[in-house]
């Protein structure tokens, strides 16, 4: 690196500290799911092959079983059936179960499930039978359980964001269930108490890991009629089957409590008694609370991931999270600028993204220049699909400025101004003022104004499409590259932008049927549809796949990081050697 360049880093480094003075659910998660602003609040994670000490047994539980966390966004929702976001299906990965849950090995095993299902020939009846299992108040937990909220999950009253979205086209009648149609046309059955029978749609590679993700567990439909509009709107008005109960939580505050389950079929194997979780956005009081003792970990980012990188108790993980800027064409019924291709490829092209991660993130993103992130999914040969397509769209100052300046003829415009819709963490508001400052800089005659908001609002604008530019996440919801392509198909609740491409959707649609049973033409034709969606297209941005930095007293142990679903586990989790 040049002295020249160096300065110019350590410059911006100072700059941002002065303009605007953590890690955990992303910016949208995501899983898919959606996460909140990228790097910033963090619970607890291992590394699934790097150097993390968290990631490791050492000694036998010794100390009061209690572990205290920090978390970068409220809860928008613990409802199994509306929850969207990594924060909430983090706490559900941990308070509630499904059929089947990722191990410590993150290969998804029977949980209320008392086995592997018996699958039909065909590949599209699976039947599974339930184990003996309780919820927390004593109540059996049975198939019909499982039967309601899926059926609930696709009941267009209810509003699901991921019911249609993970069920239509995979279970058979769910695309009908989800438009109106007869729920007794779905295809999942409650044959008795202990058998639930489910029917697919089409064979899918992926169905098994499905059965771990939080819209797939189950929901006491007895109780969800008792509690009406009051059904998980704080701890009280919930039930619980995982290692830990949900307490504390009034439904909108900035700290609650996990405790164990004493109902949980697996309690002997759960240690912890406790977790406490406050909601802390600011890195620098996650890190106050981290060395009074006050906290177990804390995310870092920026100058303090530069100032900790080489201290002993720092983790690190990449994870399979991608973030990326959101290009909305059509916001309050009318086209916006970037309606038009060549102006959303000048956006996509003019900013640094190596810049970015190497000092407004500093700990250890990547720069994404591809929508399926590296070193999540691999062929039966061990080829990682993100070789397919390789990069496909990088930063190119020069060439933005072109299609900038045919874009802007296009349009009839010689100034555009655009809104970037974030979140209201410190890191992401650093973030997006790199990003202001790059966009301004390289693309004459653009304005972009930044709107910082909480989590749960950027979920509200997504949805009613009340945005120009949303720097936005996802995080895997299943091991398969179809977890983040298929999000932005024409109609499909993610692509809230007003994206639409034929061939993309084909491909898509060719993918998921003809070619299912297809492996290596089936990652062809996925790897392709990504070629025109970012490179063709430009109809989002990536930005940077998300690794963690983060301060980790070497007393906790074994806390299990997942790539995708539930960010993490604490099922396995236990305090040794705290003085």
């Amino acid at each position: 690196m040049k002295n020249s360049k160096l300065f110019w880093l350590l410059g911006l480094v100072l700059v941002l500290s002065i303009f605007l003075a953590a890690c955990g659910g992303g910016e949208e998660t995501d899983g898919g799911t959606e996460t909140p602003d990228s790097s910033e609040t963090d619970t607890s994670n291992t590394d699934d092959g790097g150097d993390d000490a968290a990631s490791t047994e050492g000694g036998e539980p010794d100390a009061e079983q209690v572990l205290n966390l920090v978390e970068g966004a409220e809860i928008p929702s613990m409802d199994s059936a509306i929850a969207e976001d990594s924060v909430a299906f983090n706490i559900l990965n941990n308070v509630n179960e499904g059929l089947f849950r990722l191990n410590e090995e993150n290969v998804a095993e029977p949980a209320l499930a008392e086995g592997e299902p018996e699958v039909s020939e065909d590949g599209l009846t699976y039947t599974f039978k339930l184990r003996d299992a309780n919820w927390s108040d004593g109540t059996p937990i049975t198939a019909q359980d499982f039967e309601f909220a899926w059926k609930r999950a696709l009941d267009p009253e209810v509003g699901s964001p991921y019911g249609p979205y993970m069920m239509a086209g995979t279970i058979k009648g769910a695309t009908e269930v989800s438009e109106g149609g007869d729920p007794s046309e779905l295809g999942v059955v409650a044959e008795d108490e202990k058998t639930l029978v489910v029917t697919l749609e089409r064979p899918t590679p992926y169905f098994m890991s499905l059965m771990a993700f939080g819209t797939f567990y189950p929901q006491n439909e007895a109780f969800v009629t008792d509690k009406g509009d009051d059904y998980a709107s704080n701890s009280d008005n919930l039930l619980y089957n995982g290692p830990f109960m949900l307490t504390n939580w009034d439904g909108t505050g900035l700290t609650w409590t996990m405790e164990k389950n004493p109902e949980y079929w697996d309690a002997e194997t759960v240690q912890l008694e406790t977790i406490n979780v406050d909601v802390v956005k600011e890195t620098s009081t996650a890190l106050n609370l981290y060395q009074s003792g006050e906290k177990d970990r804390a995310g870092l980012s920026g100058e303090f991931a530069m100032q900790y990188a080489d201290d002993p108790e720092v983790v690190k993980e990449l994870e399979p999270t991608l973030f990326y800027l959101k290009f909305n064409q059509e916001r309050n019924g009318e086209e916006t600028p970037l309606a038009n291709v060549n102006i959303r490829k000048a956006i996509s092209m003019a900013f640094n993204k190596q810049d970015l991660v190497d000092v407004v993130l500093a700990n250890g993103s990547l720069p994404a220049n591809y929508l399926v992130p590296t070193e999540f999914t691999f062929s039966e040969d061990g080829e990682d699909f993100r070789e397919i397509n390789g990069d496909l769209t990088g930063f190119d100052a020069a060439q933005a400025q072109e299609f900038w300046a045919t874009g802007l003829e296009e349009i009839g415009e010689t100034e555009v101004t655009l809104e970037l819709l974030g979140g209201d963490s410190e890191l992401a508001g650093k973030m997006d003022a790199y990003l202001k400052e790059q966009l301004e800089t390289n693309l004459e005659g653009l304005t972009v104004n930044l709107k910082a908001v909480p989590f749960n609002v950027r979920l509200e604008l997504d949805e009613a499409q009340d945005y120009d530019i949303q720097n936005a996440g996802w995080g895997p919801d299943y091991q398969d590259p179809m977890t983040f392509v298929d999000l932005f198909v024409t109609g499909a609740s993610h692509n809230l932008m007003s994206y639409s491409n034929e061939e993309f959707d084909s491909l898509v649609e060719q993918a998921k049927g003809e070619l299912a049973q297809d492996p290596a033409a089936r990652w062809e034709a996925m790897a392709e549809a990504e070629r025109i969606l970012i490179e063709e297209d430009a109809a989002i941005a990536p930005i940077y796949q998300r690794a963690t930095m983060a301060l980790q007293k070497p007393y906790v142990q074994n806390i299990i990081s997942h790539p995708f679903g539930g960010d993490y586990s604490y099922k396995w989790a236990y305090i040794s050697g705290k003085e």
